[in-house]
């Protein structure tokens, strides 16, 4: 059981996006009130056969509600472990035993329990028996369209990343450990950090992206390319392969996070690896140039 008092944020927040930013940062207000902010949250890839194709990875997701939406505690089970669950299961022994929730912020739309068969109206009526208040938040619209990870993920697909970054609250991000490659673009003058998506984990429109990328604290231009590498034979998985401008060292086996600012152009296949080599030329001039 937490010591402290806390506000907890329900749901998935599996692309922590301004609809999910709205319901977290409304928990985390209440550190005001001399409550600890928490989220209760599943790791994406354990629902992944209900909601495939998840925006953001566990390890991902949890770095951006600690660093970006104030989020100090994380509680983050097995969707098994608690999906069989009544409501009033759920209320009194995650929120008031397992949490001490005093405060509990949702979307209007939440449901919960066994089968979803709960929603905001019993949740508020479950709070009043076990003490702690309900807050449902109001949804979140750029112009005229609902924020949502659904929308997202459509906007990831088509590529249309300065629409999806904006929907996201700040740039698309990817942060997995570096693997190794063939290491072609070495030999072509263009070492790139390879980064392989999670199973189940969306992967953005294949092509090419000006990215920046940040390694022990100092950011850097970069260009990274999505796809499965076309011009070359390569078997493996989509991944992100990224040229980081000004960069020289080895980073495999580290962690590190990219971002992706715009959109420059979609994967093609080139006719040898001399064209190959002056496509990405301007694709890196292109990189390092945009705002």
């Amino acid at each position: 059981m937490a010591k402290t008092r806390t506000s907890v944020a329900l749901g998935l927040f599996d692309g922590v996006h301004l609809g999910h930013r709205a319901v977290l940062k409304t928990a985390a207000a209440q550190k005001m009130n001399g409550l600890t902010p928490c989220a209760f949250t599943f790791p994406p890839e354990s629902t992944a056969g209900k909601n495939a194709e998840y925006i953001y990875s566990d390890k991902e997701k949890q770095m951006l509600l600690t660093s970006s939406c104030d989020i100090a505690k994380i509680f983050s089970p097995q969707f098994s472990e608690i999906c069989m669950m009544d409501g009033d299961t759920f209320a009194r022994s995650i929120l008031r035993k397992e949490l001490n929730a005093a405060y509990v912020a949702c979307g209007k739309d939440f449901r919960f329990g066994k089968d979803a068969a709960w929603g905001i109206d019993e949740l508020a009526g479950f709070g009043r028996k076990y003490g702690f208040t309900v807050q449902a938040v109001d949804d979140v619209c750029c112009g005229n369209e609902r924020v949502s990870s659904t929308a997202v993920r459509k906007l990831l697909q088509k590529g249309e990343l300065r629409r999806a970054n904006l929907f996201l609250g700040e740039p698309y991000m990817i942060m997995k450990e570096i693997s190794s490659g063939a290491q072609l673009g070495r030999t072509i003058g263009f070492p790139t950090a390879n980064q392989l998506f999670s199973k189940g984990q969306l992967v953005p429109a294949y092509g090419v992206y000006a990215s920046r990328t940040l390694y022990e604290g100092k950011w850097y231009p970069s260009m990274t390319n999505i796809g499965i590498k076309p011009t070359v034979s390569y078997g493996g998985a989509p991944l992100a392969e990224t040229y980081i401008s000004g960069f020289s060292g080895n980073l495999y086996g580290k962690t590190v996070q990219v971002v992706l600012l715009d959109f420059i152009r979609p994967e093609k296949r080139f006719s040898d690896l001399d064209e190959l080599k002056q496509q990405i030329r301007r694709d890196v001039e292109l990189s390092i140039d945009c705002p």
